[in-house]
């Protein structure tokens, strides 16, 4: 009975990722239905994973469950992205000012190793894999500040923003420019200088300028390509 729910815990995430890739590519547009029992027979598996995978991404605002009607594509406008962000960006700097005054010495070589495999996805082009690296460096400097509240904030408004983090990545040069930008974060973390690791993560994940504009260009690929 204990090893059924190991098995599949994986599963519903593996499928959770499958989907979200599915909704951010333009293979499912907002507004569509998703029918759990049509998604079983494409990924070849039963309805359990795929209810529990379609729970994870409710949770992280993806998709919107109707009652009665079942499950749709969430689409957000780029007034409710830009909205969402900004608050993102508040949050990731409280965070990363607590993290500077708060981490220990493990916490801190656990974010230098995230960071160095973040840099190996780069050099590689490997947009998928820095994706994963990033929410793993970003995680520790959550855990880091010692606030669980926050942290829990953080990592909600964070998994609802992930399909739009992961479609910023492919922008030209992001990958070079995001690593940059931990590499001074981590700089500030290492000195206990709250105000530079504030003020650094905050602009990492701020939406403005050419970010902005690379964004809602994305976005409108994605419209384009399902219309």
């Amino acid at each position: 009975m204990n090893e059924s729910p190991g098995r599949r815990i994986p599963q519903a995430q593996r499928l959770r990722d499958l989907l979200e890739d599915a909704i951010v590519e333009g293979h499912y547009a907002p507004g569509d239905r998703l029918d759990p029992e049509a998604l079983a027979r494409q990924y070849h598996c039963s309805r359990t994973p795929i209810r529990e995978a379609l729970t994870q991404l409710a949770v992280s605002g993806m998709v919107k469950v109707a009652p009665k009607r079942g499950t749709f594509v969430a689409r957000l406008s780029v007034t409710e992205l830009v909205e969402r962000f900004e608050v993102m960006a508040e949050l990731e700097g409280m965070c990363g000012r607590l993290a500077a005054r708060r981490m220990t010495n493990e916490s801190l070589m656990a974010l230098q190793q995230a960071q160095v495999e973040c840099r190996q996805c780069m050099l590689e082009g490997d947009v998928n894999g820095y994706y994963y690296k990033n929410g793993e460096f970003h995680r520790l400097i959550y855990e880091a500040g010692h606030n669980a509240f926050l942290a829990q904030e953080a990592r909600r408004l964070h998994a609802m923003l992930k399909p739009y983090r992961r479609l910023q990545l492919h922008a030209r040069h992001r990958l070079e420019s995001s690593w940059c930008e931990h590499e001074r974060i981590v700089a500030a973390l290492m000195a206990g200088d709250a105000e530079t690791a504030q003020r650094e993560l905050r602009e990492h994940v701020l939406l403005q300028g050419e970010r902005f504009n690379d964004l809602v260009a994305s976005m409108q690929r994605l419209e384009q390509a399902q219309t």
